[in-house]
């Protein structure tokens, strides 16, 4: 029996027939990668490959020693027999879907993705395929996204109103991607300065080398001693939350942005005073458009809900199963 194309190992995802790795989780000799998350691009392998949207990112996540080959959208490059191009994700900056060719045969990694507009990376590209690697973070009938406008717009009257009560609004979300989304949507001009953490504000340095517009920002760091932050907003990671570097803003009120926060439990159980929901992550109908749009015959399904996503499929007639990795650990990520 001819082996899959993509097989699990222990070091990741890995297509023989071109000796190379899809995001490995382990140190390998080649490895293409789908984007610059934690979970998906690690450093100590010999040679990488990813969109060249991504080599800033990638240089800061890598080390700027890391031999990194930068590929444009559609560019094809061979591994042997087999045919690689990487087409855009829509995830974050320079996110990428993996397709492989060999003979009759095309299967696609994509890594994680999402359908939803983004000002700050290319949109999401269906690509035809026999086999379909999906990520099913929020593989459930309940997480749909509302319009990212709308939540942008409830981000921004909080900030007034907090503003007006002398309240510094601190913000949780992901330092790479999220952070960069909501400020590139949020609503112009804001009732006081945009502060961010020490982990947000190089990867925003990144976005804005890339290319992407975004509004001015201040570092914490840089702040005078004495800043009252009293009308700011402070963009922070989830690790931020209850740390002592928490101690310097004067009656802060806390908000949670992710797809998490569409469960109301979630943002109690987090102690939050908001919540809003917006993520990097396909929702549920936009997962099941994107299976169909990639006519693919076989789905294979990572980490979050992979099983309930493949029992769905298979009760409609696909073929369908889990596949096991080690995607999704990334403590940082929160979707």
């Amino acid at each position: 029996m001819t082996p899959p194309l993509i097989q699990p190992t222990d070091r990741g995802l890995y297509c023989a027939a071109g000796d190379f790795h899809i995001d490995p989780w382990r140190p390998v000799e080649r490895a293409v990668i789908t984007h610059a998350h934690a979970d998906h691009a690690r450093s100590g392998s010999n040679h990488y490959w990813a969109s060249r949207d991504s080599l800033g990112l990638l240089r800061r996540r890598l080390g700027q020693r890391a031999e990194i080959t930068g590929l444009d959208y559609g560019e094809t490059r061979s591994f042997g027999p087999v045919k690689v191009s990487l087409h855009p994700a829509g995830h974050v900056l320079g996110s990428a879907q993996v397709r492989v060719a060999h003979g009759n045969e095309v299967w696609v990694a994509s890594g994680d993705y999402k359908r939803d507009a983004d000002p700050t990376c290319a949109a999401f590209e269906p690509v035809a395929c026999d086999t379909f690697i999906t990520e099913a973070t929020f593989a459930l009938p309940v997480y749909r996204w509302p319009p990212v406008a709308h939540v942008a717009r409830d981000i921004h009257a909080w900030w007034q109103d907090n503003a007006a009560a002398g309240c510094t609004t601190m913000l949780f979300c992901y330092a790479l991607g999220k952070a960069q989304r909501l400020l590139a949507e949020l609503p112009t001009p804001g009732p006081g300065p945009i502060y961010l953490h020490g982990a947000v504000a190089p990867l925003t340095d990144d976005y804005r080398a890339a290319g992407v517009t975004l509004p001015p920002t201040r570092r914490v760091s840089e702040a005078p001693s004495d800043e009252d932050y009293g009308t700011s907003l402070v963009i922070a990671p989830p690790s931020a939350a209850g740390s002592t570097w928490m101690r310097r803003f004067r009656r802060p009120l806390t908000g949670f942005a992710s797809g998490w926060m569409r469960i109301r439990g979630n943002r109690r159980r987090r102690g939050h005073d908001r919540g809003f929901v917006i993520s990097d992550h396909v929702d549920w109908p936009g997962l099941l458009q994107t299976i169909e749009d990639t006519g693919a015959r076989q789905v294979l399904t990572t980490h979050g809900r992979a099983d309930e996503l493949v029992r769905y499929l298979t009760e409609r007639g696909l073929q369908a199963r889990p596949l096991a990795t080690l995607y999704g650990d990334d403590p940082e990520e929160e979707a």
